[in-house]
């Protein structure tokens, strides 16, 4: 759960720098609009952190700084693409969502339920996204934020 919650982080992160970068006011409405989902699936994920007793990873104002630069660099590179960057987050975070839910035991009900409804949420996200005119990422951008998020899951994992 520890590796959820820093998800959120950056995607809140992620979300908020773009808007800010974002040239278009439909296209910053949408971004805000996410990031403000990501809220709430940050306060979803500390609370069950917190129930099943955990804690939240030591690096996460690092994770924010990073997600939030990165989100700002890709507004900057204009909507289009910020887009595809914001469609293809959420495409990458759903496929970790599902390998998480496959893993969860059956009697953690609570969970899996939560982690269904960030996965529904997150593919709105992407579909929006393509909707406002996301440009499709060439294959090396893709396979940089997967190195990237691997590193980021791996390392919340143990701090």
């Amino acid at each position: 759960m520890r590796v959820n919650h820093c998800g959120e982080i950056c995607a809140q992160a992620l979300y908020q720098g773009q808007a800010l970068a974002s040239r278009h006011a439909s296209v910053g409405d949408a971004l805000r609009e996410a990031a403000d989902e990501e809220v709430e699936h940050l306060a979803w994920t500390e609370r069950r952190l917190e129930e099943l007793g955990g804690r939240k990873s030591l690096l996460n104002p690092l994770w924010y700084a990073g997600a939030l630069s990165m989100g700002i660099l890709a507004g900057r590179l204009g909507d289009k693409w910020s887009l595809g960057f914001l469609a293809e987050t959420e495409r990458q975070v759903e496929a970790h969502l599902d390998g998480h839910l496959s893993k969860i035991p059956a009697r953690d009900q609570r969970s899996w339920e939560m982690l269904e409804q960030m996965k529904v949420d997150e593919a709105k996200h992407a579909r929006t996204a393509v909707r406002l005119g996301a440009a499709e990422l060439p294959a090396p951008a893709k396979a940089a934020m997967k190195l990237a998020a691997r590193v980021m899951t791996r390392t919340a994992y143990y701090l």
